[in-house]
This record gives C-alpha cells, sequence and structure tokens, in this order.
C-alpha cells in the first residue's frame, strides 16, 4: 500500500513539473550548460596554463597525489597529469547538475500547491507524511539522476572530441563510478529532501531556494581542496563520504516530516 500511495505522488508530481516550460528547460537546457562550461573551463586551463601547472611547485605534491588513485598516471608527462587531474575535478563539478535541479524542483513543488491551494486535498487523503514527501523528493530526483548520467556520457564524448581520449582508461576508474552511482544520487535526494523543507517554510519559490542554495558550496570546497592538495579523494575516502551522505538523506527525511506537520498546515498556509 505505501508502494502504492508513493507511486500516485509520484505520478501527480510529474504531471505539474512537465505543465511548467521553465522546469522542462531546467532538467535540459541547464545541465547542458553547466557540462559545457565546465568542458570549455577544462580545455583552457589544459591549454592556456597546463604546461604552467605541470612545472609549479604548488600542484606538484596534487599531481603526485594524482598517482595514489590513478596508478597509470605514473607514466604519463606532467601536461598529461593536469589534463587528468581536471577531468577529475570535473567529477565533482558535474554535481551541481543533480543539486541544482534538487533544489529547484524540490522548492517548487510545495510552494506550488500553497499557491493553488491543490495540497489541500492531497493532505486529506490516506497518504502519510513519510510518503508524501518522498514520493515528492523522488518524482525530481528520478529525472535529475538521468540527465546527470547523460551528461556523464556526453562528457566522456567531449574528452574524446577534444582529443584526450587516451586518458579515458586511466579516469574511468572506482571514483568515477562511486561519483555518479553513489554521491550524485545521494546528493541529488538531499538537495530535493532540503528544498522541500524549505518550500514548507516559505512563502514564494524564490524564498524557498534562497533557503537551501548553500548546499552548493560544499561542492565548489571539495573541488578547491583537491585542487590545491590539501585534502586527496582517494576511493575508500569517497566511498566513506557516499555512504555518509545516504545516512543524511535518511535523517532529513525524519526531521522533513518532523517539520511537515499536515495537522495545523491548511490553517497557517491561508
Amino acid at each position: 500500500m505505501a508502494k502504492s500511495r508513493i507511486n500516485n505522488v509520484l505520478r501527480n508530481e510529474w504531471r505539474v513539473l512537465v505543465s511548467e516550460p521553465t522546469t522542462i528547460l531546467l532538467f535540459t537546457l541547464v545541465p547542458l550548460m553547466i557540462l559545457a562550461e565546465a568542458m570549455v573551463a577544462i580545455w583552457l586551463v589544459a591549454n592556456i596554463g597546463g604546461e604552467a601547472m605541470a612545472a609549479n611547485s604548488f600542484f606538484q605534491d596534487t599531481l603526485d597525489r594524482l598517482v595514489t588513485s590513478y596508478p597509470g598516471a605514473v607514466d604519463l608527462s606532467g601536461i598529461d597529469r593536469v589534463k587528468l587531474l581536471l577531468l577529475n575535478q570535473l567529477n565533482f563539478f558535474v554535481l551541481l547538475i543533480p543539486t541544482m535541479v534538487a533544489i529547484y524542483a524540490g522548492a517548487y513543488g510545495i510552494v506550488e500547491e500553497k499557491v493553488s491551494r491543490s495540497l489541500e486535498p492531497l493532505l486529506a487523503t490516506p497518504v502519510r507524511t513519510w510518503e508524501l514527501l518522498l514520493g515528492k523528493a523522488l518524482a525530481g530526483f528520478l529525472p535529475a539522476i538521468v540527465i546527470t548520467w547523460v551528461c556523464a556520457a556526453i562528457g566522456l564524448l567531449a574528452v574524446y572530441i577534444l582529443g584526450w581520449g587516451y586518458l579515458i582508461p586511466e579516469y574511468i576508474n572506482v571514483l568515477w563510478f562511486v561519483n555518479f552511482f553513489l554521491i550524485a544520487p545521494a546528493l541529488a535526494l538531499l538537495s530535493f529532501m532540503l528544498g522541500i523543507i524549505g518550500s514548507s517554510r516559505a512563502r514564494d519559490h524564490r524564498s524557498a531556494q534562497n533557503m537551501v542554495l548553500f548546499i552548493i558550496f560544499p561542492v565548489f570546497v571539495l573541488i578547491a581542496l583537491q585542487m590545491t592538495g590539501m585534502l586527496w579523494f582517494t576511493p575508500t575516502l569517497i566511498i566513506v563520504l557516499g555512504f555518509a551522505l545516504c545516512v543524511v538523506d535518511v535523517l532529513v527525511l525524519r526531521i522533513a516530516v518532523r517539520i511537515f506537520q499536515r495537522e495545523s498546515i491548511v490553517v497557517r498556509w491561508r
């Protein structure tokens, strides 16, 4: 029964999302723009400052650590190590795709129902609060993950187009799989749950999104930490991070259920 109720919420959310042209653009154009910007930035850095980075002692420790995650990098030239390092950062940069999509869709869902008054009949049904919130989260989570995986595949194609195809065997390793099949889904679900929490407390879309935009900053922090050599994400560390995010997802879902007080929500939103 719980599965059936979650599926009903899921289908209802998808009907609402596809009815908005801006949502369709968010799920298609914005992720492609993020990927394009990342690939252009990587190409520019590699071709303009790549040799300088390879010879710079500041990045030498980071390039040496590259070998711990990419054993084949020991045989690469300095400039090729820089290219592989930049591709490694692409893994984190692409995490912005499910995060930004999740923040918008999560924040949009409940706020839109506040405005249209379509949430009140739903709250009167036997659907449990956790089923309602999980169904709403999955409604945006699933498309976000699919477009993220599509962008990952397009990114690999772009690497070949750049002429860096010989780096693909090194680039595709445990880190790549864990990033796209554990970190990205866990981060997307977390973003949706935070978006739902924000929208349940906000009065409009903008304020709901502003409440949870802070989740984007840790992604940039991860990139900065690894680029500067302050922290290197080994396969073990990235797997631990992924499972830690899964635990946080469960905790945030429980918090969202507590905050979302359906008994008084109709009165408060009038």
